[in-house]
């Protein structure tokens, strides 16, 4: 389980127990890494995910924001009902125990939680995947063959059979890196639940919903309709 600390009045640090960094408020500052030029690269969607570089090794920094509806009114706000039932703390420690699985997800390192009376904001860095990019910028120079369709599907497949819910399974949040290796990203609002059928089937659907909206949307988009029919004999492989 995940350790908790301060790192000032009503601002709390979410760590690993074997966590030899020392890890200060400004490790969750943008504005930190760029003063001493080790920003690396960001990812730009509706937010900013920035990533940096620190004692030879990559991470990343993302600041929890609100979605919907409630977004446009609280950005980063959330309500507060305790510091081991917020998104932050589910997330870190839904990581731990993945990697205590074996599934492929990033490593969280640490994270913040800044307490403001009712409500709170949050940040989390996590280990860089080494030399992956998201299927979805592969797939806009790209195809991939059936192959690694396979491979996308039996990793799904690998965490279902783990019960893990996955709030947003999106072509955004699957990586592929150089030697072929899936990686599953973005666990806010995840869980372990009970494997079942019904929540299964719609995690699998949100998946094929963003594929065909990106198909869509974008000018060049490397996918087609064998590509998930292979996605599927992968995840019934399993």
């Amino acid at each position: 389980m995940p350790t908790i600390s301060k790192l000032a009045k009503q601002t709390y640090l979410i760590s690993s127990a074997n966590q030899p960094l020392d890890i200060s408020d400004n490790w969750f500052e943008p504005a930190f890494w760029q003063n001493q030029n080790a920003i690396t690269g960001q990812s730009v969607g509706r937010n900013t995910t920035y990533f940096f570089a620190h004692q030879q090794q990559n991470y990343v920094l993302r600041h929890y924001y609100r979605g919907g509806l409630i977004g446009k009114f609280a950005n980063d706000g959330y309500f507060y009902t305790g510091l081991k039932r917020s998104r932050v703390y589910c997330e870190f420690a839904l990581l731990e125990k993945m990697q205590q699985l074996g599934l492929p997800v990033p490593t969280p390192i640490a994270a913040r939680l800044i307490r403001t009376l009712h409500l709170y904001s949050a940040d989390i860095v996590m280990t860089q995947i080494p030399n992956a990019s998201d299927v979805f910028h592969i797939l806009q120079k790209q195809a991939l063959d059936n192959q690694v369709w396979q491979t996308i599907g039996k990793t799904i497949a690998q965490f279902h059979q783990a019960g893990v819910f996955h709030a947003d399974l999106n072509i955004h949040n699957i990586m592929l890196d150089n030697q072929g290796k899936v990686w599953i990203i973005d666990f806010d609002r995840g869980r372990f639940k009970t494997p079942d059928k019904s929540w299964q089937q719609n995690n699998l659907n949100r998946l094929l919903v963003s594929l065909k909206k990106e198909k869509n949307k974008q000018a060049q988009f490397y996918w087609q309709d064998d590509n998930w029919q292979a996605l599927l004999t992968g995840y019934q492989i399993i």
